[in-house]
């Protein structure tokens, strides 16, 4: 009969012969297009084409219970023909593109503008250059020479141009490859167990081929597109493809496609491989991405960089013509938006250039399920209000040049503007202009994305080595920030390797194993029976790998630790399994969180059925009405007997932290055949065999690490499925509570109770009574969990609004990893779901490397808070001198290329030098600094302006008197090209070699004294600052005219860098100032809450306002809260009328609420009612046309 179709259905498909040489009976398409279909018409497809799945796996060559028969040549020509289980990723960017965006930096564009016009100059000598009437108020002969030398400069801020675009390139593409390297090794770990020659093996998900029986169970993540061909309970969650929440059933004869990235919420069952790689669901789906991603990157690039004309022309696809042209409206409409609201887009201008590649790195890499982690919203704002005070000294410094020299020379000097004299007064223009922009490209601090990069990039390859993948960068950071840890309990803090210890078996609790005598033989084989059938047959025990180790526990934990107790018992399940195969099985209640239990029906030789049951005791107790005596005989269990039961054994068992399970069993008639689905009748008048307690030991390091948290100011709260006894007994274990502390162990149901009003909706100000001093949540859903973690998230209980880390392993755990503000998945352990939820993978399970973590993630915070210091005291101080430099002497003491150099020390270096600080266990004695502390703290704010006062002092001094105190020439009011004087370039040195000697100080923020503490910890530093200071030799001995530098004399250099030691003696000073009579210092960066600011913030400085100003404050922000209010939604409303994008009214709310912050950080009333006065009207206007 079987050859008999087989060559009917070659003489239809002789076609597919001709193209496969008949190796398999279905090509790849017809495959592929089967994959498409759903539900019933995929079954009324397979019937029409191929019969049932058994004749798919015929034809696939490839045996439902033997698997493939995995010899590699076999293997080999499946990926051929059917490809690999592997989707190629995207093409990362070349280093030119990485370059090309680099470039697009707004300061850097303006400083290549301004240095071309000034090479263009330089070469132009205009007919007027020596005609006395256009000689400056400077005056000053200059010779042949030095007018040659007019191109250098431009030239060489060219240069600098070009070195800070390759760093940033370089940076960001080591970033990428490291993304990438991480990527593969996620994608390396995961395995999937398929079946091959009979036997069960794990393999790599790429490994994969089509006709490969795959087994799957609960919490698997599914690799491939395959058919269902046996199984029980199967449900999967396919809301990754459809979007459909509700699970779906599977079955043989209903639904049996599985496709590949859907979740296997319930059940367990094989499926026999249909589409792998790129013809799965899921790779058709990334294809069509990958596709698009490079259509939307040429339409970006045309959008953005407006010279894409050639590289749309690459890819003119005619399908994407239509997208195309939608594209382009909506870009017209935006301008249009862009244009009704100037004011907010200048706002966000800032942004873009200091934080442009890092936010376009993180929409790459992964779009990113939680909102801006804490930092970046720190530092953008603190970024965004540097920013715009360097435009405005920048600007103010350039109309104060131009201003003087048009004054001096025109009014003063009375002379003429002749047109002859014109290029002369370009050429001052052009040299004031790029004095300008050099102030703007100093006090932008562009190194902050790229010290907060380096952090976090050298951060996660370190985690590696202490057992954590960090998914997603940011979690790293946010980790050090967190006040509170909802952690699992099996497995996490214990070692989930399940021992039964005590049993109640036949009227006897047995604190220890029984010995196999004693028990009766009806109930040992009962037992026996139960258990082997009753578990998923992938859970096995094997034998230990190395001599003397403990036997391998393989699949469920808990499964295990029953098995190992049939062991124990000197008996042996697995013949029990062999005589009844899975495929036997009649029908299986797989375990979830819902039923706490597991049941398998089994057709006894007389027709009739038996089903075993297994649980959390007292679930399944409560089920039962008989229970098996000592003489193996039923008798009657009435709730009373329960009650004695729960408190003679099942409470004395949890009390030493066992976790009881109940195995029971029921018989069943064999006709009328009961009604299998309606499960409350089948699940209940059970027989109890025997109640086990199976402990898992606290793994050793638990206590310890827990104990670091809490000194660290982190709370560790416990959520467990587990008894509360049980859970009580293992949170003292592990020290999460002490006796004698104020504290609560709630239940699930109970916690349910208090948290809900009497419609039964949850109610903050009742999680908020709750929540602080929960500890243990017991028998918790995982709805619960989630609850709980919202809740605690959500509250403004606490001044601190809370941070919180989830560990989790279960797919049941998904929700709240996902909700967490860091989620860690057990790497061993943990479901793929749970894995897919996070963004931290711990790949040794291990509790104690979630305070490596929080090490790290504090560490970041810190070196990010150290670069800050360093940076902020330079931009201040040159600034500053770039400023009154130029208005005092007409030229900036620092030249364009000197500042680009200082630039580059202070930003690119010192970001690495400051950014790679290994971690100290000091930092867990503090507490974490929560989401609105400002990220300069006071003392910081005072190390900065003490280091500023200091340099400017000495800096000022050189420049008025230092060419007395060194006898040589003054360098100040200089013509236009004169050659470099030995004044500026003293002045040059002293400013590097202060920063030099700053950089040893800023590697403490907490005013500690000894700053040289563990210094050669760190290689990178030492390196960098001894690297700088050879280079700045160079350029001072031999920088010459490009950097405007002249030769100095030893002595000079000696005292150049005796007044850069300075700054070391005069940090000891400034860290002997008590930071807490400094009340006028404020901090900066903090981050406001969007929607409600608690008054506690706009004050954190209480101390020093009076009540009434406060209250005054309060009123006004609220009137200005209204305000923004109501100007939104105007904005609203005119936009839609006018049809514009939506996104003008988006940018106007998000400058409103930045406007609204900054009102926060001001103190003085009468300030915040006038820049606000100003700033509100101008939009109400719109308001009578908006209402009319």
């Amino acid at each position: 009969m079987g050859d008999m179709t087989n060559s009917d259905f070659y003489s239809k498909n002789q076609r597919n012969e001709s193209s496969h040489g008949g190796e398999f009976g279905c090509t790849m398409e017809e495959l592929r297009s089967l994959m498409e279909l759903r539900g019933t018409e995929a079954v009324v497809k397979i019937k029409e084409t191929y019969g049932d799945t058994d004749a798919i796996c015929r034809r696939l060559k490839t045996s439902p219970v033997e698997g493939l028969p995995g010899t590699a040549p076999d293997l080999e020509k499946r990926k051929q023909i059917f490809g690999q289980n592997f989707i190629p990723p995207k093409k990362p960017k070349t280093f030119l593109q990485l370059v090309w965006e680099a470039l697009q930096d707004v300061t850097l564009i303006i400083l290549e503008i301004a240095a071309i016009i000034s090479l263009g100059l330089s070469f132009y000598h205009p007919p007027g250059e020596n005609n006395e009437g256009c000689a400056t108020a400077q005056g000053g002969a200059e010779d042949e020479g030095e007018a040659e030398a007019g191109w250098i400069e431009g030239a060489a801020i060219l240069l600098s141009v070009i070195c800070v675009v390759l760093v940033t390139a370089f940076n960001d593409w080591s970033k990428e490859k490291q993304f990438r390297g991480l990527q593969s090794r996620i994608e390396q770990e995961q395995k999937f167990t398929v079946v091959r020659a009979g036997q069960v093996v794990q393999i790599p998900v790429a490994e994969i081929v089509v006709g490969d029986i795959a087994q799957v169970k609960y919490g698997d993540l599914l690799p491939a597109d395959g058919l269902f061909i046996q199984g029980n309970d199967l449900k999967i969650d396919e809301s990754s493809l459809t979007g459909e929440s509700d699970q779906v059933r599977k079955s043989v004869d209903k639904d049996p496609m599985l496709l590949s990235g859907t979740h296997v919420m319930e059940g367990s069952g094989r499926m026999v491989v249909t589409a792998v790689g790129v013809n799965s669901q899921t790779g058709i789906i990334f294809t069509l991405l990958g596709a698009g991603g490079e259509e939307e990157e040429k339409k970006d690039k045309k959008a953005t960089d407006g010279a894409a004309g050639s590289n749309a022309a690459d890819s003119a696809n005619t399908s994407l013509v239509n997208g195309k042209m939608q594209d382009g409206n909506v870009d017209a409409s935006q301008s249009k938006a862009k244009q009704q609201d100037g004011a907010a887009a200048m706002e966000m201008q800032p942004l873009k250039s200091a934080e442009g590649g890092d936010a376009d790195d993180k929409k790459k890499a992964n779009m990113h399920k939680k909102e801006k982690s804490v930092l970046q919203g720190k530092l953008t704002k603190l970024a965004v209000q540097i920013g715009k005070a360097g435009l405005v000294m920048s600007a103010i410094t350039v109309i104060i040049l131009v201003l003087y020299f048009t004054v001096d020379t025109f009014v003063v000097n009375k002379k003429p503007w002749l047109p002859e004299c014109t290029p002369v007064y370009v050429q001052y223009f052009v040299k004031f202009f790029i004095i300008g922009v050099t102030v703007l490209v100093v006090a932008v601090p562009e190194g902050l994305p790229l010290a907060v990069t380096i952090s976090l990039a050298y951060s996660v390859k370190k985690m590696m080595k202490d057992n954590n993948l960090v998914r997603h960068l940011d979690a790293c950071e946010t980790m050090g920030n967190a006040t509170a840890i909802c952690s699992d309990k099996t497995g996490t803090l214990t070692t989930n390797r399940m021992t039964v210890v005590q049993a109640y078996v036949g009227d006897v609790h047995y604190k220890e194993i029984p010995e196999p005598s004693s028990i009766n033989a009806k109930t040992m084989e009962l037992l026996v029976n139960a258990i082997a059938i009753n578990s998923a047959y992938t859970t096995k025990i094997l034998p230990p790998e190395k001599e003397g180790a403990l036997p391998r526990q393989v699949g469920n934990k808990t499964e295990c630790g029953l098995l190992g107790f049939v062991l124990d018992l000197k008996q042996d399940y697995e013949p029990v399994r062999t005589q009844m195969p899975e495929e036997k099985l009649y029908k299986v209640y797989t375990f979830n969180s819902v039923r706490k239990s597991m049941s398998t029906v089994i057709k006894l030789p007389d027709e009739s059925f038996r089903m075993y049951s297994k649980g959390a005791s007292e679930i399944v107790l409560k089920k039962c009405c008989k229970i098996l005596n000592g003489a193996g005989e039923p008798r009657v269990f009435r709730p009373r007997d329960r009650d004695e039961m729960v408190k003679k054994v099942i409470e004395p068992m949890a009390c030493d932290g066992l976790r009881t399970i109940c195995v029971a069993y029921r018989d069943f008639p064999s006709s009328p055949e009961p009604d299998w689905d309606n499960e409350n009748d089948i699940l209940n008048d059970l027989t109890c065999i025997c109640v086990v307690g199976i402990e898992d030991p606290v793994r050793p390091e638990v206590p310890e690490a827990i104990r670091k948290c809490q000194r660290a100011g982190i709370t560790v709260r416990m959520v467990t499925g587990d008894n509360i006894n049980t859970a009580r007994a293992i949170a003292i274990k592990c020290g999460i509570i002490h006796p004698g502390e104020d504290f609560l162990c709630l239940e699930g149901k109970e916690f349910n109770r208090r948290i809900r009003n009497e419609k039964g909706e949850i109610e903050q100000e009742r999680i908020d009574k709750i929540w602080p001093k929960l500890r243990v949540l017991a028998r918790s859903s995982p709805t619960d969990k989630h609850t709980l973690v919202k809740g605690i998230i959500d509250s403004t209980h606490t001044e601190q609004r809370q941070v919180v880390a989830v560990t989790g392993d279960g797919t049941n755990d998904g929700p709240a990893l996902k909700k967490a503000d860091v989620g860690f998945a057990m790497g061993i352990a943990g479901t793929d779901v749970a894995k897919e939820a996070s963004d931290i993978i711990l790949t040794d399970d291990n509790f104690s490397s979630i305070v490596k973590a929080v090490m790290w993630g504090r560490n970041v915070y810190d070196s990010i808070s150290k670069f800050l210091q360093f940076q902020l005291t330079v931009n201040v101080v040159a600034v500053i001198v770039a400023f009154t430099g130029a208005c005092i002497t007409q030229d900036s003491p620092l030249k364009a290329v000197q500042m680009l150099w200082v630039n580059l020390i202070m930003d690119t270096f010192a970001s690495l030098a400051l950014a790679t600080e290994p971690p100290t266990e000091t930092l867990l004695l503090r507490k974490p600094y929560g989401r609105n502390k400002p990220l300069i703290s006071r003392t910081m704010m005072k190390n900065i302006l003490g280091h500023a006062v200091y340099q400017l002092t000495l800096i000022f001094t050189l420049l008025f008197v230092g060419e007395k105190m060194f006898q040589i020439d003054s360098g100040r009011n200089a013509p236009l090209h004169s050659p470099p004087s030995e004044h500026y370039t003293i002045i040059f040195n002293t400013f590097v070699m202060m920063q030099l000697f700053n950089e040893i100080n800023a590697r403490k923020i907490h005013g500690e004294r000894n700053v040289f503490d563990g210094i050669f910890r760190n290689p990178i530093f030492c390196t960098i600052v001894l690297g700088t200071f050879a280079i700045q030799i160079v350029i001072v001995q031999f920088g010459g005219k490009p950097f405007s530098c002249s030769p100095l004399q030893l002595d000079q250099w000696m005292w150049c860098i005796f007044i850069g030691l300075g700054e070391l003696v005069w940090g000891q000073v400034i860290a002997t100032i008590p930071t807490s009579r400094l009340k006028f210092l404020k901090e900066a960066g903090g981050l406001t809450q969007k929607e409600e600011i608690p008054e506690e913030e706009l004050n954190e400085d209480v101390e020093e306002i009076d009540h009434a100003e406060r209250e005054l404050r309060r009123g006004q922000i609220l009137w200005f809260r209204g305000l923004n209010r109501i100007q939104t939604q105007i904005e609203v409303v005119n936009t839609f009328k006018s049809g514009a994008s939506f996104q003008g009214a988006l940018r106007r709310q998000s400058s409103v609420t930045s406007q609204s912050q900054d009102v926060a950080n001001l103190s003085s009333p009468s300030r915040v009612s006038l820049s606000n006065a100003l700033s509100s009207p101008t939009s109400l206007p719109p308001a009578a046309a908006g209402q009319g």
